[in-house]
Formats: C-alpha cells, structure tokens, sequence
C-alpha cells in the first residue's frame, strides 16, 4: 500500500478503471462527510475530494462523469463562481456539474439553471433527497429545488419541505431517464419510490431502473412491492394508473 502511494503512475492508472465524481469543499470536516456519504451511496464511482477547482487538473483525462462544488452564499452570478462553471466547462466538457449552496431561493436557482449547471442542492435538504438528486443527475436529468410558493395553512414555504423532495426536471439525454415534479398528492411515497414511479411510467424493466438510478435490482423490486402496496394495487401497470389518479385529483 505505501509502495503504491509512493508511486503516483501506479495509483492514478487503478483509479482510472472508474469512472470518477469530483467533490470540491475547502472545509475538510464538510468534504469528508459528503465523501463518506457518497462512497456508500454511488458504488461503481471513484469519489475524488479536493478543496479547490485548480485541483481538478489532476484529473486530466479521466472520465470525471460529475464535479460539484460549494458556492456557500454566494450568488450564481459572482465573479468567482462564474469563473469556477467556465473552467470546469473548458476542462470536462461532458461532466455534469452539480452546485451545493446556503441559499434555497428561486432565483438563486433558475440563475444556476440558465448557466447550465445540472444541479442544484441547497443545505437544506435532507442527504437522502440529494443522493436521490445526484442519481438523476448522473442519469442525464436536471435537478432543483420546486419554487418557494405560498401554500394555504402552511404559509411561505418550499415546495421540497412539503413533499420531501425537489423537481426533477424532465431534460435527460439519450443516456438518461426524465424526471418528475411530484405532486403534493404524492407525498405518500418516498423520494427513491417516486424515482422508481417515474421510471415505471416510462415503462422501464426492474434491470433498466437498476441501472438508471444506480441501484440495485433487488432494491427496485422492493420499491415497486411498496408502491403498490401503498395503492393497494395488484400489478406495476395498475399502480402508475393508480399513482396517475392521485396526482390528477380522481379517486381510485
């Protein structure tokens, strides 16, 4: 082992067998956490920390699928980060870019949207919810938080604090799987369950699903046994029927 950190050809040649995700945070205690996290979460991906973007350029011809960064309060907008999205461009032009931020408005948000970065993750979401995010950004979707709207009863609050979980934008790739804006009438399934839903309405075999969502077979089998449970159907084709009235408002 020390022969190997001793020879960086040596180690940098192992970790190009995989595919590689990129987290950068200048906070060691926060990086490692994330990190922590994600090496149990996203098997089949090296987890490369750093804590800046000039030491991405270690990472020079590997195949860096997503690189995420913290912008902390900063604004979209700010000098820094504009910097940081165009270099990250340049250097991995077919990385997904994902952005963790203290900031959870709207505007912050359809900023980092229009500048082309495919997620978006305010700290005030749960680590499950974001993992979920992260797999659909790795799939070819697009991640972000629902708009702050004003809700009867509840007052000025998200959209994300109300269901559990944020948009999912429906922008995949050929590689990707379109996501889903749940509906509050939803909100009786779990992030990974309404991922999972929105895989079945698209028709996807449990093996498809396994790999869209970086999960594996057996787990998708036992999300989908939980969605028909919860709509007490007999079938995966009766719960999207099921599933589908809910969110149009019909009873089943």
């Amino acid at each position: 082992m020390m022969e190997d950190l001793a020879n960086p050809a040596k180690l940098v040649n192992g970790l190009q067998k995989m595919p590689a995700i990129a987290i950068i945070e200048d906070r060691l205690l926060a990086r490692t956490c994330i990190v922590d996290v994600l090496r149990r979460e996203l098997a089949g991906f090296e987890i490369v920390e750093m804590a800046t973007t000039s030491h991405l350029n270690g990472l020079s011809g590997r195949d860096v699928r997503l690189i995420a960064f913290n912008i902390e309060g900063k604004q979209i907008t700010d000098p820094s980060i504009e910097d940081r999205l165009a270099f990250i461009e340049e250097s991995f032009p077919n990385a997904r870019v994902a952005v963790l931020s203290s900031r959870d408005d709207e505007d912050t948000a359809s900023a980092a949207m229009q500048r082309g970065v495919h997620g978006f993750f305010p700290t005030s979401i749960g680590v499950e919810v974001a993992v979920a995010g992260l797999r659909l950004v790795l799939a070819g979707a697009v991640y972000r938080p629902l708009p702050i709207r004003k809700h009867e009863g509840t007052g000025l609050r998200g959209m994300s604090e109300l269901t559990g979980v944020g948009e999912l934008s429906a922008a995949s790739d050929e590689k990707g799987i379109a996501g889903i804006a749940p509906e509050r009438t939803m909100a009786g399934l779990t992030p990974r369950e309404q991922h999972v839903l929105a895989a079945l309405k698209l028709g996807l075999p449990n093996k498809l699903i396994a790999v869209r969502l970086n999960l594996s077979e057996n787990t998708v089998k036992m999300h989908i046994q939980r969605i028909m449970r919860k709509c007490c159907a007999r079938n995966r084709t009766e719960a999207v029927l099921r599933w589908s009235g809910h969110s149009n408002g019909y009873a089943r």
